[in-house]
């Protein structure tokens, strides 16, 4: 009876025990969970690629496989991204290019015109529109002083005659292959300079800026010309033929002596202006039509509305007295064994 008893109170102290211990183990377990899941909560340090701490807050390793799969999922219904995506412009009409990467939008800015219009060209904006100097001398000449003067005359007057066998009296053609030689010689230049200032760390005179002006005038001049005229297939293979052969020649001729350089540039100019000078006198004797002025010169030089075709080519004659009158003040300079940038030069014209 006694044994009984005593083995009864033992298997009652076992029970007891096995629930306070499930018990102790439960509690020991919860406050160890807990404080990792509080420690987890704390902002963990993690190195990035770039060499930098960021904080991320990682709860759980089940937490962690789910903010993974969230993010795969996020990434799987999202499209990849583009080089450009396709945006309606400001003003409701078609589509522009919107390069997604850099977030610059190729549209055009809001730009006018005076009388509100919208601004329909690229190639120029409206304050690099000018009005020519109609009042200029388009008869001077520059006499030739020395040996490098009669030389650079002499090749003007040289290249003259394949031009007028060529060409003959179709001015049209005449002067869009005339602007496409004539836009070389103030790029050349200019470039040079460009060179030379940043080389030898002196200032240009303003000369860098005035002879790419005087590029981009004649450029200009060429697309006027593009309007009225369409070049034939063998007058544009020729054109590159002059021109590799001519920006190499000019280039050649610009290095070893700038002031040969600009005296032909100028005798050339005095050439242009002659051949406008009988463009004119051919819309005047009526064998040329003196049609409606290319929207693109109106806009260019500020004509009227009305104007004509020899408007266009009196304004053009006038930007190339200017070109002439500046290549040979800047081969008056060079010649006075100066640098040009010791005199400033004519800018501000166009």
């Amino acid at each position: 009876m006694k044994q009984l008893v005593a083995r009864t109170a033992l298997r009652a102290l076992l029970v007891r025990g096995r629930v306070n211990s499930n018990m102790f183990t439960r509690c020991v377990s919860t406050a160890y969970v807990v404080k990792h899941e509080k420690e987890a909560e704390k902002p963990m340090l993690v190195h990035d690629c770039c060499g930098g701490f960021g904080d991320f807050n990682i709860r759980s390793e089940h937490g962690w496989r789910r903010m993974c799969s969230a993010s795969a999922t996020e990434k799987k219904d999202e499209k990849p991204p583009t080089m450009g995506t396709v945006k309606k412009d400001h003003n409701g009409g078609g589509s522009v290019a919107v390069p997604s990467y850099w977030g610059i939008e190729t549209a055009k800015m809001k730009i006018a015109r005076k009388d509100g219009s919208k601004w329909p060209w690229n190639s120029f904006m409206p304050w690099e529109t000018h009005q020519a100097d109609l009042s200029i001398d388009v008869k001077k000449h520059h006499v030739p002083k020395n040996i490098a003067d009669k030389v650079a005359y002499v090749i003007v007057k040289l290249l003259r005659i394949p031009t007028d066998m060529f060409f003959q009296r179709r001015y049209g053609c005449r002067a869009m292959m005339l602007e496409t030689v004539a836009a070389v010689p103030g790029m050349v230049g200019g470039m040079l300079l460009h060179l030379k200032s940043i080389r030898r760390f002196e200032h240009s005179g303003s000369w860098i800026k005035a002879l790419l002006e005087e590029a981009e005038n004649e450029r200009m001049h060429l697309m006027t010309m593009m309007e009225l005229v369409r070049p034939k297939w063998h007058e544009r293979l020729l054109v590159i033929l002059v021109q590799g052969v001519f920006f190499s020649s000019f280039f050649a001729c610009y290095v070893a002596s700038p002031r040969l350089a600009h005296r032909i540039v100028g005798y050339l100019e005095e050439e242009a202006i002659h051949s406008y000078t009988e463009f004119l006198k051919d819309i005047d004797d009526g064998k040329i039509e003196n049609v409606k002025a290319p929207a693109i010169a109106i806009d260019y030089w500020g004509l009227p509305e009305d104007a004509t075709l020899k408007d266009v080519v009196t304004v053009i004659r006038a930007d190339e007295a200017h070109h002439r009158d500046v290549n040979h003040f800047a081969s008056d300079i060079r010649n006075q064994g100066k640098e040009l940038r010791e005199a400033a030069a004519p800018i501000g014209y166009h």
